[in-house]
């Protein structure tokens, strides 16, 4: 054993990077609030318009009149309720994906996961932030991944 030579380890170790879970879920965790925060913003903006357009307080140049269009304001009146919640429950899931993935909980991939699905049709907002987190989430060696970080608590 004295008289052999003794190698170096050739090829040196290489850099193993983080894994893919680690180093997006900080990242999707706080798209997915800001999501959800632009959301209910721009449904509670279009609400708002739609409501002034369709009662009339624009002014009397508005070429529907004060009586709403083709459809008349018992319409849009029985509309707007169901608008404003389809709305808050959109940002609110997409609120609480946010918060779940930030907090690392055990169910959070799996509804990350779901919801990400749903907002592929949000075009072009939702559909970026819908791929990249079935990128990041939806492989086994992710939900691997995901089961050995969470918080358990």
């Amino acid at each position: 054993m004295a008289g052999q030579p003794v190698y170096a380890n050739y090829p040196p170790p290489m850099y193993k990077p983080a894994p893919r879970v680690q180093r997006n879920l900080q990242l999707l965790g706080i798209l997915w609030c800001a999501f959800g925060a632009f959301r209910l913003l721009g449904g509670l903006m279009a609400m708002f318009f739609v409501k002034m357009m369709w009662f009339g307080r624009f002014g009397d140049n508005w070429e529907f009149g004060h009586h709403g269009g083709p459809f008349g304001p018992q319409w849009m009146a029985a509309l707007l309720p169901v608008i404003m919640v389809a709305a808050v429950l959109a940002s609110a899931l997409a609120l609480l994906v946010g918060y779940a993935l930030l907090t690392r909980r055990p169910w959070g991939r799996v509804l990350a996961i779901v919801v990400s699905v749903l907002s592929l049709l949000k075009f072009p907002f939702g559909t970026a932030l819908g791929i990249y987190t079935l990128w990041v989430l939806a492989p086994a060696t992710s939900g691997m991944e995901y089961d050995a970080i969470a918080d358990r608590s």
